[in-house]
């Protein structure tokens, strides 16, 4: 969308404008809905699912007369939902342990108030769980979207939006600090009992947000006002710079895989609806109805016999296909399969990290990207909260920081090995962030301190106790007894 960012820093914005951008996103849009649906595993979104049923009827002539044919109008439609895998497993791995927010401690006593109004907006905006549907909109559609708003009581709450109705216009292909973002969709309203649907746009800049309608001439803006932010307020989070989705590379190899297991369950199931061959005997309708009533056949000749005709299937060939297809989706993908007898056992931290090594690098990518889409968030807020209380700046946005925790099981007892040799080497914050079950070190320490202060209290209290004369010292754990 970069062709529309010289014109709108030099006009104003209009309807006109509003349809050329939302027409250039049209097929941005439509392989986004398309990967969603995907993901839904939707008849829609999924191609063997929509693969044309055998409808046509016929039959064919035999000595025993005309049959109907069922064989070859077997039609399985068998979806692997290899794509939802791999976003769900990227998502459990990055946000399965939630994004931790700090503030720059060397700034403590200046940011009381923005660790205040940290906790807070993070706690009426669910935070956790709004982060990781971030994450999973990204991994399935090439970028998500999210937008700060003001709401009626005058709390800053911020919304995820659907990727498909947001457009982020901005200098280069950058979309977590966006000069200009336009937001498109579709409403549906009750009129005299009648669904009436309507389409609407809201279009963002530095300080105000534009409401559009389309009508039967188009596009027409509606009413116009302030955003109470310093920047634009819809911003995009980008899985990588080239907007794809993490199953995208790879749906040709999971048609395949549909295709090829489908059809083999196609081959399976037509085996039950073999051929019955009489071999030097015949079968008129008589003999047939008494085969069906008593399962008995009658041969009197020494080279009569009785046998289905069947398909021979080549399973191994079968098997081997489906093999090197599901390792190349997960190779190509840079996923991994857990169920794999490879991640059996006690592995060690190495080991572990080292069969990881294309997931995590994958998950580097966008937990950079997500850094940048979070930090100006921040940024948007601190412009809002500085507004109702002085004591926050806009620049405060630079004093929070942001940890993510990678979702594997821990082996507690190799950490805490590991931790016990760093005692005095490193800080205590960067040796109690490598234990996994640690999810906030600030707040650790702190418990720690306030433990550390309970036992000197009660160290001290202990000895003045042994400084008293006996007698009195019996008659004190007497009362307490």
């Amino acid at each position: 969308m970069n062709e529309f960012v010289q014109y709108l820093r030099e006009n104003e914005i209009n309807s006109k404008v509003i349809e050329a951008i939302i027409n250039s996103h049209k097929t941005q849009r439509d392989k986004m809905i398309n990967q969603y649906e995907r993901y839904k595993a939707s008849i829609e979104g999924v191609p063997i699912l929509q693969r044309d049923a055998f409808t046509l009827e016929h039959q064919e002539d035999f000595e025993t007369g005309a049959i109907l044919r069922i064989d070859d109008r077997v039609n399985n439609r068998l979806n692997n939902g290899f794509d939802s895998e791999i976003v769900d497993t990227k998502v459990g791995y990055m946000f399965g342990h939630p994004i931790t927010y700090e503030v720059d401690k060397n700034q403590v006593s200046e940011s009381g108030a923005l660790v205040e109004a940290i906790n807070r907006f993070n706690l009426l905006n669910t935070i956790e769980d709004a982060d990781s549907e971030l994450g999973k909109k990204a991994a399935i559609c090439g970028y998500a979207a999210r937008l700060a708003y003001v709401d009626k009581a005058g709390e800053v709450r911020t919304v995820n939006i659907d990727p498909w109705e947001a457009v982020i216009i901005g200098s280069g292909n950058d979309i977590t600090e966006p000069e200009f973002a336009l937001r498109y969709y579709e409403v549906t309203t009750w009129i005299d009992g009648k669904q009436i649907k309507r389409e609407k746009a809201e279009f963002y800049d530095s300080s105000h947000v534009y409401y559009f309608e389309k009508g039967e001439n188009g596009w027409t803006e509606i009413k116009v006002h302030e955003h109470l932010f310093d920047h634009c307020p819809l911003f995009g989070l980008p899985n990588n710079d080239e907007f794809m989705g993490d199953a995208e590379k790879v749906l040709s190899l999971i048609d395949a895989y549909d295709r090829t297991l489908s059809d083999a369950s196609n081959e399976i199931e037509q085996l039950r609806l073999a051929y019955m061959i009489f071999k030097g005997a015949g079968a008129d309708e008589e003999t047939l109805e008494k085969l069906k009533k008593h399962g008995v056949f009658e041969l009197f000749g020494d080279n009569d016999d009785v046998k289905f005709l069947t398909k021979d299937i080549n399973d191994t060939m079968i098997e081997n296909h489906l093999n090197r297809l599901e390792e190349n989706i997960m190779r190509f993908s840079k996923s991994v399969n857990f169920s794999d007898e490879a991640f059996g056992g006690n592995l060690t931290g190495v080991a572990m990290r080292y069969k990881l090594m294309a997931l995590e690098n994958k998950c580097i990518t966008m937990e950079r990207k997500m850094t940048a889409a979070l930090r100006y968030q921040y940024k948007l807020l601190c412009s809002a909260w500085s507004r109702k209380n002085a004591a926050i700046r806009n620049d405060d946005y630079l004093k929070v920081w942001f940890t993510f925790t990678r979702n594997l099981p821990a082996n507690i007892a190799e950490e805490a090995e590991t931790t016990a040799k760093l005692k005095g080497l490193v800080s205590e914050e960067t040796r109690l962030s490598l234990l996994t079950f640690v999810d906030d070190v600030q707040y650790e320490l702190e418990r720690m301190n306030e433990a550390k202060v309970d036992s000197i209290y009660s160290f001290d209290e202990d000895e003045e106790l042994d400084k008293r004369p006996a007698g009195s010292r019996e008659k004190t754990e007497n009362l307490d007894v």
